[in-house]
């Protein structure tokens, strides 16, 4: 009687379980904050002033007193003129001050015109400064205190924590960070990732031309995705190449790539067959857990660890298909791998969205169904959902989220994962 195959592990399930191991690296990096994108704050930035420093003008115009501004048509001396990066004097009753985008408020006033609310009238020719030579400003509008000023602080206070620890790094945070004067920044290290896949059908680009392949063979396109991926999210890639189907030459790979290493990650050779010699290598070495996640496609996953002088080193199968290794690696591999550099929040952003087509046929598994989305705004579905056609994902800028049994009409809503978040 053949053995009861086990249940096949919900996808939440098997991502728990893999950042319940992904304990973040030890070490720090410092960078420049102009080299920092990207990157993952190892320590909170606290801010050691406010910004802004103290109230400024948000336009170009006329800082007064409202008090003095009651109807439309007012006149008032100009008592001073105020750029950006210059500090006026204490504003007089009655007067107004020329004011520029970013410019310190002066004491005394409470308000700020635009200019387009404002007439600038110049003093009579001749006139001297006690005959009303003083240039005069008409406003046209009736202020309230406090508008068009930025507020001390209203930004940054002093004190706060700008940043946390775990933030991963886009252009707005760099300029964040700059703003309350961090030229450097403390961060986690790049994850040291071994990428090589198995399989004698496996071909490179450039060594063999198209017309030359022999029967059975493939180009090796995950090796290309899965690098640019590693790379994205901040890793130093080794690429060991590919790995003949020969237990000796998988288990030699394996215990090169765990030297100096923090995850070994493989495409194709995780299943059970004879040609698969990832699972008892992994095993020889150190342990495996050998996954089968209810998910399409991408079923037959694999993580471990390999032991080595003075620790371990991750270990994670992908399957050979190469929709399949995608995917995996879009939703456990990356999760897994910005945990790894502290980053807490890991888990990828799904939007309702509207189905433009017919899913007729539902699975017992939680599928991803490649999909773009239409100028109108509904998806429209890839013709060919085989886990070999890699056209889906270069045609396709996201997936739909398809629970399980369920099957989709036109006009459902669905949850749409797009690739920008799963890439990124």
């Amino acid at each position: 009687m053949k053995p009861t195959p086990k249940p096949l592990k919900p996808l939440d399930d098997a991502l728990a379980d893999l950042l319940a191991q992904a304990v973040p690296l030890p070490g720090a990096d410092t960078v420049t904050t102009f080299d920092a994108d990207g990157r993952v704050l190892a320590q909170d930035c606290i801010s050691a002033l406010q910004v802004p420093p103290q109230d400024n003008s948000s336009m170009d115009g006329y800082a007064v007193r409202s008090a003095d501004v009651t109807a439309p048509g007012a006149e008032l001396p100009v008592s001073q003129r105020i750029a950006a990066g210059s500090a006026g004097e204490p504003l007089l009753s009655g007067t107004a001050a020329r004011i520029f985008t970013g410019a310190p408020v002066p004491a005394g006033a409470d308000a700020v015109l635009m200019q387009e609310d404002c007439e600038a009238l110049n003093a009579a020719p001749g006139a001297s400064s006690g005959e009303g030579g003083t240039a005069r400003v008409r406003i046209n509008a009736v202020p309230h205190p406090g508008q068009w000023i930025r507020r001390a602080g209203e930004d940054v206070t002093r004190g706060a924590v700008v940043l946390a620890a775990g933030t991963r790094l886009s252009p707005a945070e760099l300029g964040l960070a700059a703003s309350i004067g961090l030229h450097q920044l403390q961060v986690a290290r790049r994850p040291k990732v071994a990428l090589f896949s198995t399989g004698d059908e496996l071909v490179m680009p450039g060594d063999v031309p198209p017309e030359q392949m022999r029967p059975g063979a493939i180009y090796n396109s995950n090796r290309f995705f899965l690098r640019a991926m590693l790379l994205r999210l901040g890793c130093e890639v080794t690429d060991f190449g590919i790995v003949p189907d020969r237990r000796d030459a998988t288990i030699d790979a394996l215990r090169q790539a765990s030297n100096a290493h923090d995850l070994i990650l493989t495409s194709g050779g995780v299943s059970v067959g004879e040609e698969d010699h990832i699972k008892p290598g992994v095993e020889s070495l150190g342990r495996l857990d050998l996954w089968q996640i209810a998910m399409k496609p991408g079923k037959p996953f694999a993580y471990g660890q390999i032991l080595r002088e003075g620790g371990t080193a991750h270990f994670m199968g992908l399957p050979g298909n190469p929709v399949s290794s995608f995917l995996t690696f879009a939703l456990l591999v990356r999760p897994f791998v910005l945990r790894l550099q502290g980053v807490r929040d890991v888990a990828p952003k799904s939007i309702a969205a509207t189905a433009d087509f017919t899913w007729a046929r539902a699975d017992k598994r939680r599928e991803f169904l490649r999909v773009r989305r239409r100028e109108q705004g509904g998806l429209e579905l890839f013709g060919n959902q085989s886990s070999g056609v890699l056209t889906s994902a270069a045609w396709g800028d996201g997936v739909v989220d398809n629970p399980a049994g369920r099957t989709i009409a036109p006009g459902d809503t669905v949850q749409y994962i797009a690739f920008s978040d799963l890439l990124s």
